[in-house]
């Protein structure tokens, strides 16, 4: 089993940053990504990292603007977010699974089996 608990998340003016937090607890698993949910949107991938290669994947909207990394010894996976938008006001979520999916699939969510409970990131213009 495999339990995920998010911090960081809070509010921050649009142009700032924040860096979110992911401890992972249990077996590694494949893949780890970041995920987000704006109220009435539905949950969208944001950044996919492979822990063993250190491979990483980022949506569209966030490319250049977010860097997803981990720690090995702490068990963690980590979101820095600069430059954030209001449009980036969210809960965002850790996910982690071991699913064999093509590159072009790793932001989907349905990949993904363990959850955290999410932390709120809410962006003011």
């Amino acid at each position: 089993q495999v339990q995920l608990v998010e911090s960081g998340g809070g509010p921050v003016q649009a142009g700032g940053s924040l860096k979110l937090s992911c401890v992972r607890s249990g077996y590694k698993t494949l893949r780890m990504a970041w995920f987000r949910q704006a109220p009435g949107k539905e949950r969208e991938g944001v950044a996919a990292l492979y822990p063993r290669g250190g491979s990483t994947y980022y949506a569209d909207s966030v490319q250049g603007r977010c860097t997803v990394s981990q720690d090995d010894a702490a068990n963690a996976m980590y979101l820095q977010m600069n430059s954030l938008k209001p449009e980036g006001t969210a809960v965002y979520y850790c996910a982690a699974g071991s699913s064999l999916v093509r590159r072009e699939s790793v932001l989907e969510q349905r990949w993904y089996n363990f959850w955290g409970q999410g932390t709120q990131v809410t962006v003011s213009s």
